[in-house]
């Protein structure tokens, strides 16, 4: 059966998905297009083939030729067209975040629960990294231990001007909100943010705390000029265990050994993304929720954490977050690989 997908937003990362589509997942088609913008619909429509191009999001959910749909408009309106496209009955590969908001990310959860099923796929795409990948496997193959802290930077090369340390923690940092926990195996009990004086394009720094008593910090700077650098590192009572992400190349000349950036986030996760959309596949062809693959839940818990961490910012002080009760829909299942 040929899956047809709809894409949702032509922007960056609606025209990626809708790369992969075309050229990287046999047994899929690129149906619609849809965005705002026709001409930039159209474009991104003729350069991959799509079959349809279109404006209007929910008559594009609606469309009998459409048998899933990816998600990548802009952040506010991914809660209410995971909603629509759920009353349809329809799989959703939704970008993250869910929504910007906790509370409409509650409203998807109630309704996926109401009807005891899945639907929405969320897309924290680092899951599927196989840097992470290897990285959760070292914890819970026992090689470095139990762990105790877990390192995290994330840089990028430039922010627009009025880019706050709000929106690095609301924007940048839910990656690694949700993929620290999905490595550890945890939920968070406590945030802590800090900002340098004097600090160009708004850095932060956040020290989060565990419900099992690890600590797992994050540094955002995303205007560190030089490059695209996203790295982390877990620490074991045994050990440690490193990212090590695609490194294709090193160039040496002018008595130098050199090592590339890349300029963006692509290259760096290209692998990440085409698993993430192959997963996203498979879930629609056989109804079964992919082992790795993030959740609405986990949209939600990335979210909250997100807001108590701008809260933890604006106000100066350690934030608590009240324990959780995962509902019974996203406990993990029987038997899924790590």
């Amino acid at each position: 059966m040929t899956i047809r997908i709809a894409v949702i937003g032509a922007g960056i990362m609606g025209e990626d998905h809708a790369r992969i589509i075309a050229q990287d997942l046999p047994g899929t088609t690129l149906q619609v297009i849809c965005d705002a913008n026709p001409e930039r619909a159209k474009e991104v429509a003729k350069r991959y083939g799509a079959a349809h191009v279109a404006t209007d999001p929910l008559a594009t959910l609606a469309r009998n030729d459409v048998d899933a749909v990816i998600i990548a408009s802009p952040d506010a309106t991914h809660a209410a067209l995971c909603l629509a496209a759920i009353e349809i009955g329809k799989p959703v590969l939704c970008e993250k975040p869910l929504s910007p908001s906790a509370e409409e990310c509650l409203a998807v959860i109630d309704r996926e629960i109401s009807l005891g099923r899945q639907f929405i796929q969320l897309g924290f795409m680092r899951r599927f990294d196989p840097s992470y990948r290897e990285m959760k496997h070292a914890l819970h193959s026992g090689a470095i231990g139990s762990a105790v802290m877990m390192h995290n930077f994330h840089r990028n090369v430039e922010a627009p001007a009025n880019f706050s340390g709000q929106m690095a923690i609301s924007n940048s940092a839910p990656h690694e909100f949700d993929v620290a926990r999905h490595v550890l195996d945890t939920e968070y009990s406590a945030i802590s943010v800090f900002q340098p004086a004097g600090g160009i394009g708004a850095p932060v720094f956040m020290v989060l705390e565990t419900r099992d008593g690890h600590l797992v910090n994050i540094e955002v700077n995303n205007n560190a000029h030089y490059g695209y650098d996203v790295r982390g590192e877990l620490v074991g009572k045994q050990g440690s265990v490193q990212l090590a992400g695609p490194v294709h190349a090193h160039y040496n000349s002018g008595l130098q050994a050199v090592q590339r950036y890349a300029a963006d986030w692509r290259p760096r996760f290209a692998e990440a993304y085409r698993l993430q959309d192959k997963a996203f596949v498979d879930f629609v062809r056989t109804g079964q929720f992919p082992a790795h693959a993030a959740t609405a839940w986990d949209g939600y818990c990335a979210t909250r954490v997100a807001e108590a961490g701008v809260q933890a910012l604006t106000e100066g002080r350690r934030v608590t977050l009240r324990t959780l009760d995962t509902p019974s829909l996203y406990l993990p299942r029987e038997g899924a690989s790590l």
